[in-house]
């Protein structure tokens, strides 16, 4: 019998070897340009979320891929497009409703969520792999603010306090602000808006907003506090394809690289819940942000 696909290890393992072949220069698959590869869309315009945006960059990057649009075999062929003969495509994640009455297949791509949900993939080619594809197609979604100045008001609307001084940047939950270094202290306004968005996305955390379990026992445990950093990072690098800008390695976060090689080996699953994490993160600065940015024309 053919053993069952397991596509957490699968996209586990590509994700590691990403991180792996960029740990010299402190450069992980969600570093990147702010340019259109980075909002990953569907060939009818869905963007991608989550772990698999992150899966689709890491794809991009390895393959050399200048195309933000993805879409099956198939569905390449239902816009007139052709996938090349020996092109391999990208797995990507789509979590299923179950009714309650409806047994969970024992040989089907997937595994059981929960009770209700269950995880199916698909592969997707890029349209860099296919010939023919309309040229409708290559939209995908533009950013939300394209200056720095935009973005920074942005993240500051959400309602999480910053105070700007000669300090650290970081987070305090029992004062529930956001404290940054002033402008000054950055290389780049991308540095800048990237070491705030990251911030802002560990203040998602808080008990009164998403009660993240990994910011709570932050202190607790290095492996705890390397699984929120991951979060924080991937969401922050979200906020900045989003917001149209580059989002660049830190130095100072060199440090949690074998951490988090450490837990994406030991823990296939370990991936999907940062994402996870970090899309929740995103989605709620997305509606709480009160300096609503429009998308550019």
């Amino acid at each position: 019998m053919k053993p069952r696909h397991d596509i957490y290890q699968t996209i586990t393992a590509e994700l590691a070897a990403a991180i792996d072949a960029g740990a010299g220069q402190w450069r992980m698959p969600w570093h990147h340009d702010g340019g259109t590869l980075m909002r990953p869309t569907s060939a009818v315009g869905r963007a991608y979320t989550g772990i698999n945006r992150l899966v689709l960059w890491a794809s991009a990057e390895a393959q050399g891929f200048q195309s933000g649009t993805w879409a099956t075999y198939r569905q390449w062929t239902e816009v007139g497009a052709q996938v090349r003969r020996g092109e391999t495509g990208t797995h990507v994640i789509l979590w299923k409703k179950q009714e309650r009455d409806e047994p969970t297949s024992a040989d089907s791509d997937g595994e059981e969520r929960s009770a209700r949900f269950f995880a199916r993939s698909f592969v997707v080619f890029n349209q860099s792999q296919v010939d023919g594809s309309p040229e409708r197609t290559l939209a995908s979604a533009r950013p939300i603010g394209e200056t720095a100045a935009s973005a920074k008001l942005f993240l500051e609307s959400v309602g999480v306090p910053v105070h700007y001084g000669p300090w650290d940047a970081y987070f305090r939950p029992d004062e529930d602000r956001v404290y940054m270094p002033d402008r000054e202290a950055f290389d780049s306004d991308e540095g800048f808006i990237s070491t705030l968005g990251h911030e802002i996305v560990h203040s998602t955390g808080s008990a009164q907003r998403l009660a993240r379990e990994t910011l709570r026992d932050y202190f607790k445990d290095r492996t705890i506090r390397a699984r929120e950093e991951l979060v924080a990072e991937i969401g922050a690098s979200f906020l900045m394809a989003d917001l149209g800008l580059g989002y660049s390695p830190r130095a100072d976060h060199a440090a949690y690289v074998s951490s988090w090689l450490t837990a994406l080996g030991n823990d296939t699953r370990a991936i999907f819940r940062a994402a996870a994490a970090a899309q929740a993160a995103t989605d709620w600065i997305h509606a709480h942000a009160a300096s609503a940015l429009p998308i550019a024309a």
